[in-house]
């Protein structure tokens, strides 16, 4: 097994943009934490409100609570801007639209970094599907930062910016970097036990107990980067 690249760490703001609440969560929130400790300026741009994540939960309610989970959970990782889209949960659909909206998002903050979700049709080697909201907003994310340095596309949207360096994708399969979050795991922890409502919601099972489940999928990626004794995967991706 080859072991993993440390994620080039060369910017000063990230931008995450990701489907729903929690999304981050259980992928890369502990290299957040990192980030944050170390001075750099992280904002967090949701697509939609998780509303129809609950099942138990009418979306009208369910979207209140999951805002405000999500920004609990951006609390704890040291992010204090979380913006919210209202694309439909569940409905998000790759369109010129979504990129549009993005664009706009990475233009108003000026990100060097922009951090998404797995945008891939499968989670793992085993065949795993992925989501659908999770595969077209992670599509969109790595259009829009070209979109958002193309000076005649969507100039409603805001003043172009081309000075995103790179693109990381949480959790994807096709992860070659990583970063040493050893000293940022209860912070990521901490993250993901702020969804309470949703973890209630999804009625047991490992994915319901963040301790475990961080700490196990952490020590993991660990043995693949050296000096690091927890770390979360990535997908890089150069503009």
């Amino acid at each position: 097994m080859a072991d993993l690249l440390p994620l080039p760490e060369d910017f000063e703001r990230a931008l995450v943009v990701v489907a729903h609440p929690d999304d981050m969560e259980y992928g890369g929130s502990g290299a957040v934490a990192r980030w944050t400790a170390q001075g750099r300026e992280v904002v967090y741009l949701l697509v939609t409100r998780g509303e129809a994540g609950i099942d138990t939960m009418d979306p009208a309610e369910c979207g209140r609570v999951r805002e405000a989970e999500q920004r609990a959970a951006c609390a704890a990782v040291g992010v204090t801007t979380c913006e919210f889209l209202d694309h439909p949960d569940g409905l998000v659909e790759y369109s010129v639209a979504l990129r549009r909206d993005i664009a706009a998002a990475i233009r108003r903050h000026r990100p060097q970094l922009v951090v998404t979700g797995n945008f891939r049709e499968f989670w793992d080697a085993g065949g795993t599907l992925n989501q659908a909201d999770h595969v077209a907003v992670g599509r969109a994310t790595v259009d829009a930062v070209r979109d958002a340095a193309n000076r005649w596309l969507f100039p409603e949207a805001g003043e172009r910016w081309d000075g995103v360096t790179g693109l990381a994708a949480a959790s994807s399969p096709a992860a070659r970097h990583a970063v040493d979050i050893s000293e940022h795991l209860d912070a990521a922890v901490a993250s993901l036990s702020a969804h309470r409502a949703y973890l209630d919601g999804l009625g047991g099972g490992p994915m319901t107990d963040p301790g475990t489940f961080l700490r196990a999928a952490a020590e993991r990626t660990a043995e693949q980067l050296p000096g690091a004794t927890a770390a979360t995967p990535f997908e890089y991706l150069r503009p």
